[in-house]
């Protein structure tokens, strides 16, 4: 999950100051965690404590209210009402946030019904749904040693995202896009690309539009296929979270990546 947060956390300035380059610094005086990290660590505490993501996502929102970048719009309507029903949502956060299921399942199966779960409070529409499994599978299928050609092609036969293009064909044309079907894929490419941990991630900014939760995708499943986050780009990550986010993240990290 940490590399999840990492992505989050260096993309974090560039959402509004598109990159089409692999060439910037990964962090800024003012980079920061937004709400993928916030709802990704929510999903911990649900996976670490117990609980209904529903419930888990509303009570983050209220002790966070106002991160960087804030939050999308109907997450934020849903989050601070007293309704429980999903909007049928396509979104990209039910991506984003799903990370750390991957790392905390020993099947499949399992994995992809509880990326569902994590979807499904907010995120029923079957893109959303759809984003959340494939990022959740591509987390543990890489963390249980799956090579980049078989995860490629598993990915392509079971939700039909095309990952046949390259960086530099996506690079010229791609644009700020809010939907998993437009964010999923090309956070894959990004890490199918790299060669280490940090070329993922700068492959992700490099790629411009949604650039922290492209990033944060990306970062996850780099940190399960490459086996860990740098121990320099961690340490300033944590340093930048709220102590309750790195308490948990921290709590994570050491019960399922130890």
């Amino acid at each position: 999950m940490l590399g999840a947060i990492a992505g989050d956390v260096i993309g974090s300035v560039y959402e509004f100051d598109n990159q089409r380059t692999k060439d910037f610094p990964l962090f800024r005086e003012d980079t920061t965690f937004t709400d993928d990290t916030i709802l990704s660590v929510a999903v911990a505490d649900v996976l670490l404590h117990g609980g209904d993501y529903g419930t888990a996502f509303k009570r983050y929102y209220r002790r966070y209210p106002n991160p960087s970048g804030g939050y999308g719009a109907r997450f934020a309507q849903w989050a601070a009402s007293a309704r429980s029903e999903p909007y049928n949502s396509w979104g990209n956060g039910a991506a984003m946030r799903v990370s750390p299921v991957g790392f905390a399942f020993g099947d499949l199966e399992t994995v992809l019904k509880e990326a569902e779960r994590t979807a499904i409070v907010t995120h029923d529409h079957p893109e959303g749904i759809k984003g959340a499994q494939t990022t959740a599978a591509a987390v543990f299928l890489c963390r249980t040693g799956t090579s980049k050609a078989d995860l490629k092609t598993y990915i392509e036969a079971t939700f039909g995202y095309d990952l046949s293009r390259s960086l530099e064909a996506i690079r010229p044309t791609y644009r700020f896009d809010e939907s998993c079907q437009g964010t999923v894929p090309e956070a894959m490419i990004a890490f199918l690309e790299s060669t280490d941990f940090e070329d993922a991630i700068r492959n992700a900014v490099s790629l411009g539009g949604d650039s922290d939760t492209l990033t944060c995708i990306t970062g996850g499943i780099a940190e399960a296929f490459y086996g860990t986050v740098p121990e320099a780009i961690a340490q300033e990550v944590l340093n930048r979270l709220a102590p309750h986010l790195q308490h948990i993240a921290e709590e994570f990290q050491a019960k399922y990546r130890a």
